[in-house]
């Protein structure tokens, strides 16, 4: 089966964030944390996983992706809090 993820990148706790999603996770950190993906990542130095979901159809994805965005700061920040309270770089679990 195929998975796809809608996932949230940070500068520091409470810093930049990045929304984005993806077919492989695994992949996409390296390519950030690599300095491989041109744009506002890049130029705001966010490589930092915070949060993370995965979906099983492409649709759905981009569906939450766009809902994200459409939120305020503070909600993006309560849902990393709720489950990353930390602001652990998660994409340390991946490799």
């Amino acid at each position: 089966m195929k998975y796809y993820y809608v996932y949230i990148l940070a500068s520091k706790r409470r810093g930049t964030l990045y929304i984005g999603v993806t077919n492989d996770l695994i992949r996409r950190m390296y390519e950030h944390k690599n300095g491989l993906v041109k744009g506002f990542a890049k130029r705001y130095k966010v490589y930092n996983l915070v949060y993370y979901q995965q979906c099983e159809d492409i649709e759905s994805v981009i569906q939450r992706e766009k809902h994200l965005k459409a939120w305020h700061r503070e909600w993006k920040i309560r849902l990393i809090e709720e489950t990353n309270p930390m602001w652990k770089d998660l994409s340390s679990n991946l490799f």
